[in-house]
């Protein structure tokens, strides 16, 4: 192993073929070899405190304090806890594969970056351009939920001052909200002061957030041993009693409750800012996830307990239970946990998009006017006010709860594009390494000493033809390897019996996870598409369920790539269970994003064409990886060493 690869000279391909080469072209993990290169470091000055802040204070929003009274009423009725509980283990497995990825590469970008060095730039560019979408959105959304919610705790709707009070423009016939823009513009003023300080501003945000959840839950409990918990009393059996809209019920309210769990992949995109990746990342998703489902599930019991499922108010379910019993004044605390809470969210939407930016733009696809780090605060502080002004003017002017949907698009494709790259890194991890075309000589170079080497030592004439980005083979599918011709399977001395060889496990892996992601896709379409007929929804659904089954069972039996010990950087979290985790990962990611529907599928298409049209005409053509050369990774320790100061 370890010989060149050799492939088409890309002036053969056609303007077509170059276009679907620069698709699949990835990019190396960010390393010791290359820290400083061209560009300005983030600040490193997190750690797993500041971590847990970030992810709890993204997470944790104020649809806690109103989910709860609408899917116990719709859904599970007192099953409520066990549906979070579902819910809480499916957003687990993501976070799983999260924290192997964030510790191994990891930099600015989250799922993007993971995207770009596993599956190609293609991919990557479009859950770049999506979770843009997504954290414009979401921060606006929060926002402008805001405002009333302050309202009320100032008593009452008109309670605001006029200069924040929201306003209606007849010739606009638009209503702007001038407290969701002012409090867009605070936060985006914290971020610039540093990463440090907006973090500790979240932590205290999220502190006051957590206490008022720790008074439900401690006043609720008093409460419903004083009253002997009436919402569990009901005249029916045991199972109606705890499941009266049945087992489908309760699944129907684990979906709906799952998006209440998106935000912890917040921690991800700060991977860059911590003192210590490898072991606080996975610390701090780990944490940050088991804490939210903690408090999700105690409130959820409390509550429940106390008021009936079919008399909980749907609006406010919390405050209306305390009434119940007599305790009104605990109204105003929940309502300062829910202003805290979406303060908290509104920071955690707004704090990953500037480094979103950041990154597609130190890989060329985006203007270098997103990359510039500002050397006294160590943000990328053009990234952030361009962030907060977009958002700002949206919060402004728009009442983007109708496009609230669209927000849970960019998050579920990349924790489906996320558990995608598990398994890639897992059985076909990237063997190649670009490097730019200025050290083609040094390429050159390194090339002929190997070549003599071999010929001296084996006797043998390899092919030594580096390629560039626009000759690069299709990443999963089989790549064009010069080496002598092998048989599918090889003896091996020790034990005896045959395996495959290299080449050959690569296609069969590859061409598996392919498999994998078309019968998730057709398991959950026909799973989920109640107007196709009986029969043919069946047969579907056996097809889709055949693939997983067939991938599941290809990949257990066969082995792991050795390069996945080296690949990034070692020694941290290594997620369990693989294949099955990141295929069930796959399953019920790509399950929630088909039902999300279809006029939000539809907003979301122009979006991402949108996008389309800007990386064909600006980001293909700027990439980073444009005239890159691709060598063995074997030898990039090599090149490295051999180039000496000129990668410094």
């Amino acid at each position: 192993m370890g010989l060149l690869v050799d492939s088409e000279k890309g002036g053969g391909l056609g303007v077509w073929g170059r276009s679907f080469r620069s698709l699949v072209r990835r990019k190396q993990v960010d390393s010791v070899h290359d820290k400083g290169h061209g560009r300005r470091l983030l600040a490193k000055e997190l750690s797993v405190l500041h971590l847990i802040a970030i992810g709890v204070g993204s997470t944790i929003g104020a649809g806690v304090y109103i989910l709860v009274g609408t899917v116990a009423r719709e859904h599970t009725g007192p099953a409520l806890t066990i549906s979070f509980l579902i819910a809480g283990i499916a957003a687990a497995l993501s976070a799983f594969c999260y924290a192997e990825l964030s510790s191994r590469c990891p930099s600015a970008g989250s799922a993007y970056h993971y995207s770009y060095i596993c599956v190609g730039e293609g991919v990557a560019w479009l859950i770049g351009w999506a979770l843009v979408l997504e954290y414009t959105i979401g921060g606006s959304a929060v926002a402008r939920g805001i405002s009333p919610n302050l309202a009320l705790l100032f008593g009452g709707s008109d309670s605001l001052p006029a200069f924040m009070a929201r306003q209606y423009i007849p010739g606009l016939d638009v209503v702007v909200d001038p407290c969701a823009a002012i409090l867009v513009f605070i936060v985006t003023g914290l971020l610039c002061v540093g990463i440090k300080e907006s973090t500790l501003a979240q932590g205290i945000v999220t502190t006051v957030n957590v206490c008022a959840m720790l008074f439900v839950i401690v006043a609720g409990t008093y409460l419903g041993f004083k009253t002997g918990w009436a919402g569990y009393e009901l005249p029916t059996g045991c199972f109606d009693r705890y499941f009266p809209f049945g087992v489908d019920g309760m699944l129907a309210g684990s979906a709906t409750v799952f998006f209440s769990y998106i935000g912890f992949d917040s921690v991800a995109s700060t991977a860059e800012e911590v003192k210590n990746p490898q072991r606080d990342l996975p610390l701090g998703i780990g944490l940050a996830l088991s804490i939210c489902c903690t408090l999700y599930m105690l409130v959820s019991i409390v509550i429940v307990g106390l008021v009936p499922y079919y008399a909980m108010d749907p609006d406010t379910p919390i405050s209306s239970a305390f009434s119940h019993h007599g305790m009104k004044w605990a109204a105003y605390i929940i309502t300062a946990g829910a202003v805290m809470a979406l303060c908290a969210t509104l920071m955690g939407s707004i704090l990953p998009q500037p480094r979103i930016l950041m990154a597609m733009a130190r890989d060329g696809l985006l203007p270098s006017f997103f990359s510039d780090v500002n050397k006294r605060t160590q943000v990328p502080l053009k990234s952030t006010l361009a962030t907060g002004i977009g958002a700002a003017a949206l919060a402004f002017f728009m009442d983007v709860s109708q496009l609230a949907g669209m927000v849970s698009v960019g998050t579920l494709l990349a924790f489906t594009m996320v558990a995608v790259s598990v398994l890639i890194l897992r059985y076909v991890p990237p063997d190649e390494v670009p490097f730019p075309s200025s050290l083609q000589e040094t390429i050159d170079s390194v090339s002929l000493r190997y070549r003599q080497h071999s010929q001296d030592i084996r006797g043998q004439k390899p092919r030594l033809n580096p390629h560039t980005s626009l000759d690069s083979t299709v990443p999963l599918l089989g790549e064009e390897i010069a080496t002598v011709e092998y048989p599918m399977l090889e003896k091996h001395e020790a034990q005896g019996n045959y395996v495959l060889n290299e080449e050959n496990r690569r296609k069969i892996a590859g061409w598996t996870i392919a498999s994998i992601c078309f019968g998730a896709f057709v398991l959950a379409y026909s799973a989920s598409i109640l107007c196709f007929p009986r029969l043919l929804r069946f047969a579907s659904c056996g097809v889709g369920g055949a693939l997983l089954l067939f991938g599941l069972v290809v990949l257990t039996c066969i082995e792991q790539d050795d390069a996945r010990h080296s690949f990034g950087h070692t020694g941290g979290f290594i997620c369990p269970f693989v294949p099955l985790l990141p295929i069930v990962c796959i399953l019920i990611n790509t399950y929630l994003l088909i039902n999300l529907g279809a006029a939000t599928w539809a907003r979301v298409s122009i979006w991402l064409l949108i996008g389309v049209i800007v990386y064909l005409f600006y980001g293909r053509t700027h990439s980073s990886l444009m005239d890159a050369v691709y060598v063995p990774a074997a030898h990039a320790d090599e090149i490295y060493r051999s180039s000496g100061d000129n990668l410094a």
